[in-house]
């Protein structure tokens, strides 16, 4: 009787992880969603409040520094809270700041909508990759695979969403009320399951977990070297191609969706890769990757063959370094709400400043500077990784 109650027990354990592991690949479909709504109706926007297009870029900023206030504070309130009631309110949050885009007047007034909604969309990154590594802990790999790819499935599936929407209404308007309505349903969904808890969580109810700072520092500098080349390269290839007479408008874009393409698929590959291979295989093979198809740009950087292979190489590369490498340090330090929170404020550091140093260099010295500066990023992130393997082989113990 024990033995079948335990399996019955057993079973039970492992339907709840996997209904509540839904809901956090749920949540960030409908976060890459929102997070890729505002590109296609940029110059909807800024016919809605009147300004010209290079003002309504300033959107961009905002939801960014949105972003990284709520990336510093989510994580010490995943640490001492519940965390399931924590994302459901960021998604209502975000479902009422998408709804509010479309009726704004001013440019000040969806400045701050798209604040508002920058922070809650920190909070759920942090949320769902936090409490998932809490949930599945060593096993944690595909996992953090399978939830990474559903977030570019999502920001994929805007663009349509968005593009159907406005030939069906000829509104963009109803493209964000729709967004927004799909955050509902996931919000409701987390209230019911109980919040996975920290294996370090003290006799009181918070995360007490030892940080080693140099080591998690780091970290943070790693984040911030790979993801800001992700959005980087995404953000100016169709600019470098035009400007280097590789390809014409057209192709251009299509050189674009090759690479985001790429990047979804290899998100999808790496899946059963995780199950597979160490977290640190899959990230060195990511780094290799994202070197050499650098270099070949910036060496090759007149062949046409070289920037469709190198633009496909570096997109397959790339997509699969953050889950990874958030795997990966999940096995050598304790995950908790702070230390997920610091990963973030790097990727966001990263995301605001490289764009915006390949665009100084861009007038400076000419397109020619695109690969050779994500080259040298490469570098650095490679350089990191290496000395956070010579720390974590010194086995230097951490200090609160």
């Amino acid at each position: 009787m024990s033995e079948t109650t335990s399996s019955i027990t057993a079973a039970s354990r492992s339907e709840a992880r996997g209904w509540i592991t839904a809901l956090y690949f749920a949540t960030f479909l409908v976060l890459g969603m929102s997070t890729a709504s505002m590109g296609p109706t940029l110059p909807g926007l800024a016919g809605q409040v009147q300004v010209r297009l290079s003002q309504v870029s300033i959107l961009f900023s905002t939801r960014a520094s949105g972003y990284l206030v709520g990336a510093l504070w989510s994580g010490r309130l995943y640490d001492r809270r519940s965390g399931h009631p924590i994302m459901a309110v960021a998604l209502l949050g975000a479902a009422v700041m998408m709804a509010l885009v479309p009726v704004m007047p001013s440019l000040w007034m969806l400045a701050l909508v798209m604040l508002l909604l920058g922070g809650a969309e920190s909070f759920l990154d942090v949320g769902a990759n936090t409490l998932l590594v809490w949930l599945h802990r060593e096993k944690v790999g595909p996992f953090m695979s399978a939830l990474h790819f559903f977030f570019g499935l999502g920001a994929f599936l805007a663009p349509v969403i968005i593009a159907q929407v406005v030939l069906l209404t000829g509104r963009y308007s109803w493209a964000y009320w729709l967004l927004a309505l799909c955050l509902l349903p996931v919000s409701a969904a987390l209230l019911r399951p109980a919040s996975p808890t920290s294996p370090h969580r003290d006799s009181n109810g918070r995360v007490d977990a030892p940080v080693h700072w140099p080591l998690l520092l780091l970290y943070v500098l790693l984040f911030l070297t790979f993801v800001g080349p992700e959005g980087a390269y995404g953000g100016w290839i169709y600019t470098y191609a035009v400007n280097m007479h590789l390809a014409d408008a057209q192709m251009a874009a299509y050189l674009t969706a090759a690479y985001w393409g790429s990047f979804t698929l290899s998100r999808l590959a790496s899946i059963p890769l995780a199950a597979r291979f160490s977290p640190r295989t899959l990230l060195i093979a990511d780094l290799v990757g994202c070197l050499v198809s650098m270099g070949m740009l910036s060496v090759w950087n007149q062949s046409v063959p070289v920037v469709w292979l190198a633009t496909i190489l570096f997109g397959a590369s790339i997509a699969s370094v953050f889950p990874a490498a958030i795997s990966y340090v999940g096995e050598k330090m304790a995950i908790t709400g702070l230390v997920t929170s610091m990963f973030f404020v790097g990727a966001c550091l990263g995301g605001i400043l490289l764009p915006l140093v390949i665009g100084q260099f861009f007038e400076l010295v000419g397109p020619q500077a695109v690969p050779w500066i994500l080259f040298f990023c490469m570098i650095f992130s490679v350089g990191i990784f290496a000395a956070i393997t010579v720390m974590q082989n010194r086995r230097i113990h951490p200090v609160g």
